[in-house]
């Protein structure tokens, strides 16, 4: 499960990759984190150990989705942005 986003700047992803890194240290759980031309996050969760999503998954999703960077103006509606990897 991956959520994409348009920050508003490079500064903007980089804290909102730290109030992530923040969760999944006290979460045990740690997703994948991609920054593309300073704005494009993409945040993935999944557990490689059972190769598909767990309960740990869906409550480091709900924690992150509790987050609010700043969007870029350009951003698309953050639940139209979401996949399934």
């Amino acid at each position: 499960m991956c959520l994409l986003l348009r920050v508003k700047n490079f500064v903007e992803g980089v804290k909102f990759f730290n109030d992530i890194c923040e969760i999944a240290e006290s979460e045990n759980h740690h997703p994948d984190l991609h920054l593309e031309g300073y704005q494009h996050v993409t945040v993935c969760i999944y557990t490689h150990s059972v190769r598909g999503l767990t309960e740990n998954d869906f409550i480091l999703a709900a924690k992150i989705d509790g987050l609010q960077p700043k969007l870029s103006k350009y951003h698309k509606s953050k639940q139209a942005q979401q996949t399934t990897k």
